[in-house]
């Protein structure tokens, strides 16, 4: 028996040593558990100099002989080896695992191209080969792929550095040893009764009898020098402790693998692909062993890649997902950014991550999964809803730098009045190991003590992958029920989120709004081509399946109707998963984005080319000039625009007859420097089409005039401003109220650099301390303040200047005569180093709260910093728009492709450009081409049509030539007799519209596996309630309403109906409603 006199500290130490990898191995415990080892009688190994199948390896693979000691490299090579094992056949009986230390990411597959199991250095550096050993195992032979880098990359000195291109990986052990399991059996009771021992507090008396069973055990153990008895007699001491069971009280912690695969991140995608069968197939060999084990795995993208790429394991997927073991989660195609893609871009995640959960497992996902992002939009609730989720899972919101999130289980209310359960694990992280250290910390944690029973761990390596082990296994099975700690049981995400609704419901606190993020908010602004690209691609797809779906529900020709449906989908998925969580954001490195840059492009390239077929089919765009040629303008928002457009030069017939007509008058022509052509400004009806002919002039002329100090004043029918000889603007007076929007002794369009020095996360993070280092950005005006165009409808002036230490910036500062803002168009070359840019706006507005566009929305924010929750917010997500209003009164800042903004007081930011150097040491650097425009209005901005100019900055009307002629005097709308060929050309046609400007027609798409229904997905955008009609000239005959994964709404059935052209909707604040449309066929 153990002294009665014990040292709480020695002896908890002494327990440590005693199952210590590190220390004392050679008379310790924990080196015995391989009693028996022997070398490899043969190791061969091939540089493939690239990522290559097994199949083409086996094929051109010159296999020569290393060696244990032998290094390999460069990092993102790859590397394969033959592996033979001869096993002696003393062993005959015994486990026998092939041994691989490499310190980087390896696979073992069979001879005949069998992915069996990853290999890597964090706690999987050993393969079972037999658990009992026979005659037929005693030969066999294996192949290794190994990868040259780490489960988190190469970076190098710290993680997030760049990676380390010329890093090798040393062979350090390759052999094959006899594994007692008695011994690691032990070993994992002493991990667990150390654990208690540890860190249960003092004052319990399990802490205690652990300390006391677990010196017992070493004391039986080294009396009896290590014998099998010793092992047996110390087994009964453990499970005597560990068999001592909880009340029934006691919470319950639902225990769910996981490995969190970062689509891309500190490695390129492809490297993903092989991190997926690497983890999953470990954790099917892992499946194959212990049935009660649940893994848990989101993201459809990871899925196809292991359909496509790993057949035999995919196979093996599907049947653990059929046995409940393998459980799909989350029902997107990627864990996405949750604050930057666009709202239809969210729908689409669902949508097609849905269909392939369906069409492979017959299943849907029940929970929205999304462990790791940056924030979470306010509009997310009902997104999830309409895609027929209602549980929530998340980890994230617990890295907040100012304040810990009140709630571990609540509802979460989005803006429109939507509420989802959610749940953050207790232990603030999806990378737990199952120690009782964890444990204990995450009943300690739990927010929402008496409120709850039950709570969830998620366990496994992640972010590079490699998920759970066979140790976090063990040992849930020892804390399975063990007095003093909580009850940890393997489970589904489906009966955690059922006990919840079943008996806690009732009992939960509800949070409204968004989910924001206290850290990483500098992902808004960092890698700034991304987001530019981003919502370039969004447009182009929107507009593609609007013109596509025109042309499928009007063309009689079968041949020209055919809806390109899986060419769009293929681009959809494509930026899709470019909006992965650190991809989009701009925190992956210089590789990743580089590569996602080429998928951009590949995005824009395909939906231009779809969209050129459509136009053709619609329009009978000519292929080269025709005498007849007449330009169609076609416009894809839901309401009437009033524009300007560029008729290029050699348009000169088209130019020729507007003057006949008596439209010169109005037309405005363009010097080469700005583009060349006739400037000429169009009203064009609601997401339709107008042909360029028969225009009236515009009300007034715009005004230039230079002033004596260098500056300019200029004026449209909507404003008065007054630019200094630098390019701010000192005044901007709205004419309608004669009210002024700059403040008093200020200037806007001020350019404002901070030193951007984070804590860490350098590509995520703006600290609060940089709002201290502002000062002017301009260093030394370049090209003075100039006139570089002026005409009745449109003034510009341009100004060249040098900003921070190694930059240089030329903006353009226009006016209008039909737009009720002032544009600014800037091209950056930016070569910083951790500095951010920011264009400031000090308003004459006095406001609380500032509002910002989101998904589907709008949402308010404090302008103040009453209490730490609203000073925090000193960087925030927003979209297309910001604005700060009064009562009858505001000012809004307009962008068409930024993000990060910043209102305190009456002081209005636009972030433009950061200059982070980890991960991406090039992050940012490089032309920029940056719009914004600064709109003061009247009224609220509701009523000021700010949602609808920010949206016509960011939705350009498209102009081609077509050869057809229309029909004179043919009005907006025709019957639904009618269809809208070539041939029947009409002066102009809407092909939709509502009757309100509070909804926004966000899609019309082809409905999926349906060739005669078109989607109309619309919201209500101005937060009110409203009774709209929607209209179309299309031969639609029913209309159905559905969600957002186009079920029909069965309730909608007897209460929605189309009315000769015509379909009456209610929409509640920020509703989005779907609507199926039947065409006639």
């Amino acid at each position: 028996m153990a002294s009665l006199t014990k040292n709480y500290r020695t002896t908890v130490e002494r327990i440590e040593k005693f199952i210590s990898p590190l220390y004392f191995i050679d008379v310790n415990l924990y080196g015995r558990q391989y009693p028996y080892k022997t070398s490899l009688p043969t190791l061969l190994h091939f540089d493939s100099n690239g990522r290559i199948p097994f199949k083409e390896a086996m094929e051109i693979g010159n296999f020569t002989t290393t060696k244990v000691g032998a290094s390999f490299g460069p990092t993102w090579t790859t590397h394969w080896f033959k592996v033979r094992i001869d096993i002696p056949e003393s062993w005959l009986g015994k486990e026998v695992h092939l041994r691989w230390h490499t310190g980087c990411e390896s696979m073992v597959w069979t001879s005949d191209g069998i992915p069996l199991q990853g290999l890597n250095a964090d706690d999987r550096q050993s393969f079972i080969v037999c658990s009992n050993a026979t005659l037929e195992d005693l030969r066999q032979t294996f192949y290794i792929e190994m990868a040259c880098n780490t489960l988190l990359g190469s970076g190098s000195p710290t993680m997030i550095s760049p990676p380390d291109r010329k890093k090798y990986f040393t062979l350090e052990l390759a052999d094959i040893a006899c594994f007692d399991r008695q011994v690691y059996d032990l070993v994992i009771d002493f991990e667990v009764l150390h654990g208690i021992a540890k860190h249960l507090p003092k004052e319990s008396p399990r802490c205690f009898d652990a300390l006391y069973t677990a010196n017992e055990m070493i004391n039986i153990i080294q009396k009896a020098d290590f014998s099998r008895e010793s092992y047996t007699s110390a087994r009964e001491l453990s499970s005597k402790f560990l068999s001592q069971h909880n009340g029934e009280s006691q919470h319950k912690i639902i225990a769910i693998g996981n490995c969190h695969i970062d689509c891309a991140w500190l490695w390129p995608y492809e490297e993903t692909v092989r991190k997926c069968a690497r983890s999953w197939s470990s954790v099917v060999h892992l499946m194959e062993r212990y049935s009660n084990f649940r893994f848990a795995c989101s993201q459809a993208q990871q899925f196809m890649w292991v359909k496509e790429n790993y057949p035999a394991l995919y196979e093996k997927v599907k049947y653990f997902v059929a046995k409940g073991q393998f459980i799909p989660v989350g029902g997107t195609w990627v864990e996405m950014d949750g604050n930057l893609p666009g709202g239809e871009s969210f729908v689409r995640q669902f949508l097609y991550g849905q269909r392939f959960f369906q069409q492979e497992f017959c299943k849907r996902c029940k929970e929205f999964w999304l462990p790791d992002t940056f924030g979470y939009s306010a509009q997310i609730p009902q997104i999830m809803r309409l895609c027929g989720i209602e549980r929530f899972l998340t980890t994230k919101l617990s890295w907040s730098l100012v304040n810990e999130f009140p709630h571990d289980n609540f509802l979460w209310e989005g803006i429109d009045g939507s509420t989802v359960l959610v749940h953050f694990p207790p232990g603030k992280s999806y990378t737990s190991a199952v120690t009782v250290k964890e444990v204990v910390t995450a009943i300690d944690k739990l927010q929402d003590k008496g409120r709850v029973s039950c709570s969830m761990m998620l366990y496994g390596h992640g972010d590079g992958g490699g998920g759970p082990t066979e140790n976090m296994l063990e040992r849930i099975k020892r804390l399975n029920n063990v007095d003093g700690l909580p009850k940890v049981q393997h489970g589904t995400p489906d009966q955690f989120f059922s006990t919840i609704e079943e008996k806690h419901i009732n009992q939960l606190c509800k949070w409204s709004g968004e989910l924001y993020l206290e850290l990483h908010n500098g992902t808004y602004t960092t890698q700034a081509k991304m987001k530019f690209l981003n919502r370039q691609c969004e447009i182009l797809l929107r507009d593609t399946e609007l013109l596509h779906s025109v042309l499928l529900a009007a063309c009689r020709d079968e041949d020209k109707k055919a809806y390109p449906e899986l060419e769009l989908e293929r681009l959809w998925k494509i930026m899709l998963l470019n909006q992965f969580h650190d991809v989009l954001p701009g925190s992956s490195i210089e590789d990743v984005h580089r590569e996602a840059s080429f998928y951009y492009k590949e995005v824009i390239k395909g939906a231009a080319g779809l969209m050129d077929t459509a136009v053709r089919r619609l329009f009978g765009v000519p292929e080269g000039r025709g005498e007849e040629e007449e330009l169609v303008l076609v416009n894809v928002l839901s309401w009437q625009r009033t524009e300007l457009i560029r008729v290029p030069w050699y348009k000169d017939e088209i130019s020729r007859r507007m003057w006949i007509e008596g439209v010169g008058k109005a037309m405005q022509n363009i010097s080469n420097e700005a583009g060349g052509g006739t400037l000429v400004p169009v009203i064009v009806v609601p997401m339709g089409y107008q042909l360029l002919r028969g225009l009236s002039a515009v009300k007034s002329s715009v005004v230039l005039e230079q002033k004596k100090d260098g500056g300019f004043f200029l004026k449209n029918q909507f404003l008065e401003a007054v630019i200094t000889s630098e390019g701010c603007v000192s005044s901007l007076v709205l004419l309608e109220c004669r009210k002024e929007a700059i403040a008093s002794g200020c200037v806007a369009n001020r350019f404002v650099i901070f030193d951007d020095v984070p804590l860490y996360w350098d590509a995520w993070d703006v600290m609060d301390y940089h709002l201290e280092t502002g000062r002017d950005a301009i260093k030394e005006i370049v090209e003075p303040l100039k006139i570089t165009e002026q005409g009745p409808l449109r003034a510009s002036l341009t100004i060249r200047m040098k900003i921070g230490v190694n930059s240089e910036m030329k903006q353009k500062i226009s006016i209008d005569a039909v737009h009720p803002y002032l544009l600014f168009e800037s091209t950056i070359n930016w070569e910083e180093s951790h500095k951010f840019l920011k264009v400031e706006f000090p308003v004459n507005v006095l406001s609380p709260q500032a509002t910002y566009e989101i998904q589907f929305g709008n949402l308010q924010r404090p302008t103040h910093c009453n209490t730490s929750w609203d000073w925090a917010k000193y960087e925030v997500c927003g979209h297309k728009w910001v604005d700060l209003s009064e009562y009858d009164w505001g000012v809004s800042i307009l962008n068409k492709s930024k993000y990060g903004h910043s209102v305190r007081g009456n002081k209005m930011y636009l972030s433009l450009l950061r200059s982070p150097k980890s991960p991406d040491a090039k992050a940012d650097m490089g032309k920029h081409i940056i719009t914004y425009a600064i709109m003061p209005h009247s009224k609220t901005f509701q009523q000021a049509g700010v949602i609808q100019q920010a949206y016509q900055l960011n939705y350009p009307l498209h102009i081609f030539p077509t050869s057809h002629l229309a029909k004179p005097g043919a009005s907006h709308y025709v019957t639904n007799a009618h269809r809208v060929l070539p041939l029947e050309m009409h002066e102009s046609l809407s092909w939709f519209q509502v009757s309100d400007p509070a909804i926004v027609i966000e899609t019309v798409k082809k409905a999926e596996d349906r060739d005669d229904c078109l989607v109309v997905r619309m919201y209500e955008s101005f937060g009110g309630r409203v009774h709209v009609v929607l209209r179309s000239c299309l031969p639609i005959h029913k209309a159905v309403l559905c969600n957002a994964l186009e079920d029909v709404v069965e309730s909608s059935l007897q209460k929605v109906k189309w009315k000769g052209n015509n379909l009456e909707l209610s929409f509640n604040p920020y509703q989005i409603i779907s609507v199926l449309l039947y065409v006639e066929v």
